[in-house]
């Protein structure tokens, strides 16, 4: 066995033929995994016709299927074990050419330190050794180390192409048998192209995330744009199991200062690197970026001493409930259930994290990647209530704590347009929506998204503000029954007594053409109550619209009414309008203040109220 303290041992270096007359039949073979895989002891193992090569078993945490071809795999002869079925292995392990272990990432050092998974030899992918004789494990910090202590013969692949990384990347060469000089670079990977859906989704996706937040990044065209959106973010932090050319502008934009993280803070964690050659020059002797283990990194209980951790998974689809159909194959380089379920477990024990899904609303076939059902879908991660929110180029859909109706039609306010009527007859037929439920298709495409902003009013309140939806049915029925008796004759002028679903949604079923409804939020992005609404109606054959607003009796006085009424004054200007018509009830005496304090407002006196006209022609109201 390697020795196991440090001494003045240097290991010989060796031609390859030397090593492959080492191994004899039936050994258990570890391999650096991903980028790191020694590309020329591997080509020349399978690549050989020694006598001794046989019934050998290669292990390795994740095949990216380089040398190893998987179709060209001999039981006979070797035989594949691995940890994750995505990439090029699924197929293979669909075929049986390769055999799946399951099992969590982090939990993969104890298996091997334990013995479950037994290792005979391992070779290892390294930079040459530094003047005091380490060598660097480079850009895959998984099993490499237990591998090692494990094996009784252990051989490294000397690469002069990979970067020298920090962390517990640091082995010293007497811990090496043999020594053999690579004669392959690495295992590069191309940027991934992004187009205008995957910059809308990615925006919708950096909308959720504030600054010091902590993010985990994998690979493909989301975090591509991903990267673009976040640059405007500050102090953020970054525990991801891969590190990718789009971290590097991230963290080069000056948008990472990993300060607020709980763990090792200053400090971009991550267990592997997976891209080009100019990510590999970035890493190396970056002091701004640690590799660990993937014990450390994907350990849910690590990953949660993290504030603010965002849990980011590009999906395939989705059903209404939240059931989520994650990239097989080529789709995913190394997201698993195992792995989501870590990483979601982690935003939960993150104080202020969260788990986002986000997808194209259409696959490139324009077929709509939102279903009733992912039943028939494999690869599923059917943890519904772990799902805080869906995200596609449409927008957001906040599931937390959200009934399967509620989730339904937060669902289909995200999908494509063109395919939310058929989902709303099918979640009919389902018995998920009412069977009276509205539908305004020809608004569908209308919602006015850059509607959103925030304000911060007496008492340090912050309130949020956005258009009306028809997912605000519950919330709106709340507010109104928080409404005192006085309070709803003020709004309605009469004495209404209950809200029932079948007035409520033709509330907030907006017919955006005509109707303008702006809604006040408190509390955290998608958990946040509704205390305030105002919206206008546009009349017939007049530039003018009838006006309300309301706020929650315990946030008045706080001049949330005042702020509503200049935004949408300001809103009905863009819109074409001249000006607004109200009734006001005599006896609402702080209402009319609204209204005079602007000035431009002609009162028409009629039995117990005021009819107002609001002439925006001279109406000045303070800037917002």
């Amino acid at each position: 066995m390697a020795a196991q303290t440090l001494n003045s041992k240097v290991p010989p270096t060796v031609q390859l033929e030397e090593v492959l007359d080492r191994l004899k039949p039936g050994m258990s073979i570890f391999l650096s995994t991903g980028v790191a895989e020694p590309r020329t002891l591997v080509s020349g193992l399978i690549s050989s016709g020694n006598y001794n090569l046989t019934d050998l078993e290669l292990i390795q945490v994740f095949s990216l299927g380089d040398v190893i071809a998987h179709d060209t795999l001999n039981s006979n002869k070797y035989r594949l074990k691995t940890f994750f079925q995505g990439w090029v292995a699924n197929d293979a392990i669909k075929k049986g050419r390769v055999d799946l272990i399951p099992g969590y990432f982090s939990q993969i050092p104890h298996l091997i330190e334990s013995g479950l998974v037994n290792i005979d030899v391992a070779f290892i992918q390294v930079t040459p050794p530094n003047r005091l004789g380490y060598c660097s494990l480079g850009v895959a910090m998984d099993c490499a180390r237990q591998a090692m202590q494990k094996a009784n013969l252990v051989v490294g692949e000397i690469n002069h192409q990979i970067p020298v990384t920090f962390g517990d990347t640091f082995v010293h060469q007497s811990e090496f048998d043999l020594m053999v000089n690579s004669t392959k670079p690495p295992i590069y990977f191309d940027r991934w192209p992004i187009d205008d859906t995957f910059r809308h989704l990615a925006a919708n996706v950096a909308s959720v995330i504030d600054d010091c937040s902590c993010v985990a990044f994998s690979i493909g065209p989301l975090f591509e744009a991903l990267t673009e959106e976040l640059k405007q973010k500050r102090n953020l932090g970054i525990h991801t199991p891969f590190f990718t050319d789009a971290l590097m502008d991230l963290q080069e934009s000056g948008a990472v200062s990993n300060r607020y993280k709980g763990i090792f803070k200053g400090k971009s964690l991550t267990s592997y690197a997976l891209g080009s050659a100019d990510l590999m020059s970035w890493l190396d002797s970056n002091p701004l970026v640690e590799f660990q283990s993937t014990e450390k990194v994907m350990n849910p209980l690590s990953i949660g001493q993290n504030p603010g951790f965002v849990a980011i998974t590009p999906c395939r689809k989705v059903d209404l409930s939240g059931g989520i159909a994650i990239h097989a194959g080529k789709s995913n380089v190394a997201i698993t259930p195992g792995e989501i379920i870590n990483f979601v477990m982690a935003s939960r024990l993150s104080k202020g994290g969260m788990s986002v899904f986000a997808l194209p609303s259409r696959n490139l076939k324009k077929e709509s990647n939102i279903h009733l059902s992912i039943a028939n879908y494999p690869y599923q991660f059917n943890s519904r209530g772990s799902v805080d929110m869906v995200i596609t180029d449409y927008g957001v859909a906040y599931l937390k704590g959200r009934t399967v109706r509620e989730r339904a039609q937060a669902m289909i306010e995200v999908a494509h347009p063109e395919d939310r009527l058929q989902l709303v007859e099918e979640a009919k037929q389902a018995n998920i929506l009412f069977k009276d439920q509205i539908f305004l298709s020809e608004s569908t495409a209308l919602y006015p998204s850059e509607i959103n902003f925030k304000n911060r009013f007496k008492d340090n309140l912050e309130v949020r503000f956005r258009a009306i939806r028809p997912s605000d049915e519950e919330q709106m029925r709340r507010l109104f029954y928080r409404f005192s008796k006085e309070a709803v004759y003020y709004r309605y002028f009469t004495h209404i007594k209950s809200m029932p679903h079948a007035k409520m949604q033709q509330y907030v079923n907006v017919d955006y053409r005509q109707t303008l409804s702006i809604v006040g939020l408190l509390g955290e992005v998608g958990q946040g109550k509704i205390i305030a609404e105002a919206r206008y109606v546009k009349l017939d054959k007049t530039p003018f619209a009838d006006i309300a607003f309301f706020v929650d009796e315990k946030y008045q006085n706080q001049g949330i009414a005042s702020y509503l009424y200049r935004q949408l004054i300001r809103l009905a200007k863009e819109r074409g309008l001249q000006g607004f018509v109200a009734d006001v009830l005599t006896s609402n005496k702080s209402m009319m203040k609204v209204f005079e304090r602007y000035g431009s407002v002609q009162a028409k006196l009629e039995p117990g109220e005021y009819h107002l006209t609001i002439s925006f022609e001279n109406l000045n109201p303070p800037a917002l």
